[in-house]
């Protein structure tokens, strides 16, 4: 027995025994490891599968969501905008119905004049220049610009 006690105790076995119970952990270490690596690996991939689906599936939802927002915000854009010129169109046609507005513009763009009135022209020389150069329609009479202009509308066509 005193034999197996000096080897028990030698330097050469107890580096042995140290090797294989280490050499033991670290093979048991390393198998929990991958138990546990492969473990999170699976959760980690499900967890990444249920988030790619929740991405897909809201998706489509949400970019409808923000181009139907931005859709209803060109309509209300417009809206107002139509609202504004039916208010301008109002105000237009309550000073139509006033007689001296409608007088006015009458005399303004017509150029009438009232029983009794002399109507005058005024001509700007650079005006009357440039006129001469290329014919006007201010030197014909007016029925023949109206013609001309039913002729036009007509060849549009």
């Amino acid at each position: 027995m005193a034999v197996k006690d000096r080897d028990r105790f030698s330097t050469a076995t107890r580096l042995r025994v140290l090797g294989e119970q280490t050499a033991a952990r670290v093979y048991r270490s390393q198998a929990k490891r991958q138990v546990r690596r492969s473990r999170l690996t699976g959760r980690a991939a499900l967890l990444a599968l249920v988030l790619c689906s929740l991405i897909v599936a809201l998706a489509y939802p949400t970019r409808q969501y923000f181009s139907q927002r931005a859709e209803i915000a060109e309509l209300e854009r417009g809206r107002e905008e139509a609202r504004a010129r039916v208010e301008e169109l109002r105000d237009l046609k309550a000073r139509w119905q006033d007689d001296a507005y409608a007088e006015q513009q009458i005399r303004e763009r017509l150029h009438y004049v009232m029983p009794g009135e002399t109507g005058y022209i005024v001509i700007d020389p650079e005006a009357a220049k440039q006129s001469r150069t290329t014919r006007s329609t201010a030197d014909r009479l007016w029925y023949a610009n109206l013609w001309d202009g039913v002729d036009k509308a007509d060849a549009a066509r």
